[in-house]
């Protein structure tokens, strides 16, 4: 990498980690499902699982976003600033992470540096890094398992896929796409039996065994939830370890309550308006007396830099027709990317969702865009006329994201203020 490289990918991310640590304790309090993941962190660092007063809990969730979470806590306290400080680092970190994606796919430093600043000046993602929750950790690991995927470093990848699975389980849907390509573009190779038998093992094997593992502090605790079912209830796997059929029943229990979760929220948004904003998540929202006695507002909410998502949902389109037409390679890999985060979601309309999830196929929805840049720059007459066309556009990202910025950071404005930014009823 040149200096000028190394440089820029530098400034970037020390302006990602400026906008993600700045006053990061703020708000104070718990935002949004904070309250659960920073009370079963504090219970891991504690007993090694998570525990209601002195009884077990049931979790929905594998641990490692929460064991990530505890960190920060047993390094700066149990404050807001140690909640957050983890997914404000990993969040930060994927700034860089995109930075060298792009440039691996795009061989342009242009179009890298366009990677990284768009997804800095992204407000869902800056929100995601600023919030104690999981799905910052989800999306780092999985942009992480992409980037060794395309650099055919398959074992680094199924490292990194083990631990966005271990944060939550819709990172599977990554590995089985990931599994699929690389097995199709094994087909061809003369050695096909034993490099399909190493594929498995790197992209199956690997996330399996970091799973399990995750669940260290279940399997050598007495106080796991249902710790002892496998004992009280053998049957005809009897034959199958106590502890085994105990985490399997577990899991079973998980993938109930994930799959019978239908209870009316007034922020629950279908998959068919996330790539429009249609219905943002507030995470926070409070009226404070400061305003010397202008009515104020005060709030966090989950919304994606509206000009970036709307070239975004373009892009898509674009980048859609780009791969039916020539079937680029780049192109279904960056769409592979935004399938598996987000057409499951459509199998599960009855199901409360939220626009947030949307998180994780966001770095691939911000490289459709850099598809399209890389595109527009394919002629070399009219090259420096759409570069500079271009840069308009990441100006006019930047400006709306300055915009916004009050409601990804908690900032107090007057009522009057934060209604200007309600473009919509459907935000409010």
């Amino acid at each position: 990498m040149r200096a000028r490289e190394r440089i820029t990918l530098l400034l970037l991310t020390l302006f990602a980690a400026f906008t993600r640590f700045w006053n990061l304790a703020t708000p104070t309090g718990f935002v949004f499902d904070e309250v659960y993941y920073v009370d079963g962190a504090k219970d891991y660092l504690k007993y090694g699982v998570e525990i209601d007063k002195s009884s077990p809990e049931f979790i929905v969730h594998p641990p490692i976003g929460k064991w990530i979470i505890s960190i920060g806590i047993k390094i700066f306290g149990d404050n807001e600033f140690g909640w957050r400080f983890m997914g404000a680092l990993l969040g930060t970190l994927s700034i860089a992470l995109i930075y060298l994606v792009a440039k691996k796919l795009f061989n342009s430093y242009f179009l890298a540096t366009s990677a990284a600043s768009l997804m800095a000046l992204d407000g869902l993602h800056l929100v995601l890094s600023r919030t104690a929750l999981l799905d910052i950790f989800l999306t780092f690991f999985i942009l992480l398992a992409f980037y060794n995927f395309i650099c055919e470093r398959y074992w680094l990848s199924g490292i990194a896929l083990g631990l966005a699975i271990g944060s939550k389980w819709s990172g599977l849907y990554y590995l089985i796409v990931f599994l699929a390509i690389a097995l199709y573009f094994e087909l061809k190779n003369e050695k096909r039996i034993k490099v399909l038998l190493k594929r498995v093992n790197q992209l199956i094997l690997v996330p399996s065994l970091i799973y399990t593992f995750s669940w260290s502090g279940w399997f050598f605790s007495k106080r796991g939830w249902d710790r002892q079912w496998g004992d009280d209830h053998g049957g005809f796997f009897s034959f199958i370890p106590g502890t085994i059929r105990s985490l399997w029943h577990y899991h079973s229990e998980m993938l109930n309550f994930h799959t019978g979760l239908t209870e009316a929220h007034s922020y629950s948004a279908n998959p068919w308006s996330w790539l429009i904003l249609g219905r943002p998540t507030s995470f926070y929202y409070q009226s404070p007396n400061t305003c010397g006695g202008t009515a104020c507002a005060q709030e966090v909410v989950a919304l994606g830099t509206p000009l970036l998502w709307w070239f975004g949902s373009a892009a898509l389109f674009v980048t859609i027709g780009y791969f039916i037409s020539r079937r680029e390679k780049i192109a279904g890999l960056i769409l592979v990317g935004v399938a598996a985060g987000y057409l499951p979601w459509f199998f599960f309309q009855k199901r409360t969702v939220f626009s947030f999830y949307a998180i994780v196929f966001e770095p691939f929805i911000v490289l459709t865009i850099v598809y399209c840049f890389a595109k527009l720059l394919e002629s070399p007459a009219t090259y420096n006329v759409r570069k500079q066309a271009l840069i308009a556009v990441h100006i006019a990202i930047a400006l709306c994201f300055l915009y916004f910025y009050p409601l990804f950071v908690a900032t107090v404005t007057t009522y009057d203020d934060w209604h200007a930014r309600m473009w919509f009823t459907s935000w409010i």
